[in-house]
């Protein structure tokens, strides 16, 4: 036997078990999909934007350390510079101390080469050449003078006059002899 049923409550049971449709079940699934890219999209994009906060935020680190470091490196410069400052003055002491007896010692020899009735009015020394000008009261005080000095061991035996004059006596002085004599410097003997 065959049965109708003509009431259609089967029909809306099968109606009723397909939910979605197959085109509302595409348009669900690519919202889904749009969804789900939107939010990786969203979340990438906030992931740069923290990586940029991170890098500008270790460039502005960087740039302070490197201004920190310059002035560090000028200090440095500058303590270098004064050290080797401070270095050729000591040299320059040292070079000094080193050259200040030969001085003295020519002083001295002069000094004790000089006769009575003699005195030097200017003194000069280039090198190891010597020009002693001065006054005095006879040519034998001057070739004393010529012949202590070539006897010291501290002048080469070249002691010359390069210059003498007489001046003529006036009523407040007597004739005086004006000269010029030139020495070499010997050699120190070290």
């Amino acid at each position: 036997m065959i049965r109708i049923n003509l009431l259609g409550v089967g029909r809306d049971r099968a109606k009723r078990k397909a939910l979605f449709q197959p085109g509302q079940k595409i348009t669900i699934a690519s919202s889904l999909i749009l969804l789900v890219a939107a939010l990786s999209v969203g979340w990438w994009y906030r992931s740069l934007q923290q990586q940029s906060v991170e890098l500008d935020q270790r460039i502005v680190d960087a740039n302070r350390e490197t201004a920190r470091l310059r002035s560090l490196i000028n200090q440095v410069n500058q303590f270098e510079q004064q050290q080797s400052q401070l270095k050729a003055r000591v040299a320059l002491i040292d070079q000094l101390r080193q050259g200040q007896s030969r001085p003295v010692h020519m002083l001295d020899q002069v000094s004790r080469a000089l006769p009575d009735a003699m005195w030097l009015t200017e003194l000069k020394q280039q090198g190891d050449d010597l020009t002693i000008d001065g006054r005095c009261s006879s040519l034998t005080a001057l070739s004393d003078f010529v012949g202590n000095l070539e006897a010291s061991n501290y002048f080469a035996r070249s002691v010359e006059i390069i210059d003498s004059k007489v001046e003529p006596a006036t009523p407040q002085t007597t004739e005086l002899i004006r000269f010029t004599v030139k020495a070499k410097l010997a050699q120190p003997t070290t």
